[in-house]
């Protein structure tokens, strides 16, 4: 087990950095950006500033070479600004060469690197550009157009707490419920109870959640408060001021019953959506055990059924399950981008939405790696979870 787990974890760490090093280059060739707004803003003003896109170029980073661009934004070095020789350097040079040969780096922190100048060196000066640690130290940067000079991880602190309460109590829930349900519509298979839950489960599954989201707006935010009736907000994490709902009373902007008043129509969206599907998944693989022969011999030495069900039937079935389960932990943090978009939920899906959309794309690298890294764990637990579902399975 420990030899598997080592194994693995040079493989998400293999895996991050080549997912990290092709989404920078996509999105670093992406149109966009602050350059295109600056162009879009000199053209509307119809005044020239080279020098103005000179200072934004470097202050991104956007005059580096690729490569070194990369390495600046995945370790934060080089720092800069740079000095060779007691002076700094601006742009592209080839280091001058002392009498003994060798030429001197100084950084700002007080290394020293000896290069030899046969060798040529094409560096950039570093001078004014923000400091950087790295995304291996979880410095992302600051946001260039949402929150202009905020920090990304700040702008996450922000989404994040939104996110988790939604998709928390939506996960909890379809778990659950799908669990349960699919084991029994399994068990009653051809009953009127089995018909009734494919039915309902198949219409679930196959409706999008976009068009599930608006017509709860339709009809329990805007035809029961024109009917008088106790309705549900259509959006948002929380009322802006206090709200009187029939037969609740006056609920108080802010408050814990506010924020669950204005989860109730997303939470219940991506339950019905989660639920169908996975109730019908956890239905499909029990019908498939309660074919074994194992679960035969169990009924045919006299044990009782709920025994053979729970016991022998209903812990092989659940093996295929935690495989989904691996897509639990990223959808914990990347959120619905579709629900949050269409009940205004001010969530982690809709901030990675608004941040490809305004060009933000420290915002989106960061989640997108984010995600990546929680994919590639999640699957990691979901190995170890097999283990503990089925004894017999061993990693080794």
């Amino acid at each position: 087990m420990i030899n598997y787990l080592i194994r693995r974890l040079f493989v998400i760490v293999a895996m991050a950095l080549i997912v990290s090093f092709v989404s920078f280059i996509l999105l670093s060739i992406a149109p966009g950006g602050p350059l295109q707004e600056i162009a879009a803003m000199q053209s509307t003003t119809m005044q020239k500033d080279p020098d103005l896109i000179e200072r934004t170029m470097k202050r991104y980073d956007l005059d580096l070479y690729l490569i070194p661009r990369y390495l600046r934004w995945l370790t934060g070095h080089p720092r800069g600004p740079i000095e060779i020789n007691g002076q700094s350097y601006f742009g592209d040079l080839q280091v001058g060469c002392l009498k003994e040969g060798r030429a001197r780096l100084v950084y700002p922190d007080g290394r020293v690197v000896e290069i030899d100048c046969e060798k040529p060196v094409f560096l950039r000066d570093l001078a004014g550009r923000p400091a950087s640690n790295g995304i291996l130290a979880l410095d992302f940067g600051k946001s260039t157009q949402i929150l202009r000079e905020q920090p990304v991880m700040r702008l996450f602190e922000s989404r994040l707490g939104n996110t988790l309460l939604l998709m928390g109590i939506s996960t909890f829930l379809s778990i659950a419920i799908a669990v349960p349900l699919g084991i029994l519509s399994a068990v009653k298979q051809y009953s009127r109870f089995d018909y009734i839950f494919t039915t309902l489960a198949f219409i679930g599954s196959g409706m999008p959640t976009l068009f599930m989201g608006i017509i709860g707006i339709l009809i329990f935010a805007i035809l029961f408060k024109e009917l008088g009736l106790p309705y549900l907000p259509a959006g948002a994490a929380a009322s802006a001021r206090d709200t009187v709902v029939p037969l609740f009373g006056t609920i108080k902007a802010g408050s814990f019953v506010d924020r669950l008043w204005h989860l109730v129509l997303p939470v219940a969206v991506l339950t019905i959506f989660n639920l169908a599907s996975w109730s019908r998944f956890i239905r499909s693989s029990m019908l498939e055990v309660l074919r074994q022969d194992y679960v035969r011999t169990a009924r045919a030495k006299g044990l009782v059924e709920r025994v053979v069900i729970v016991k022998h039937a209903m812990r092989n079935a659940l093996i295929p399950f935690v495989t989904l389960l691996a897509g639990v932990l990223p959808a914990l943090f990347g959120g619905a981008i579709i629900t949050e978009s269409v009940f205004n939920y001010p969530g982690m899906g809709r901030l990675f939405i608004a941040a490809l959309t305004a060009g933000d794309y420290n915002v989106a690298i960061a989640f997108i790696l984010i995600s990546t890294f929680l994919v590639l764990i999640g699957y990691l637990m979901s190995d170890v979870l097999y283990t503990v579902v089925d004894p017999r399975i061993r990693l080794s």
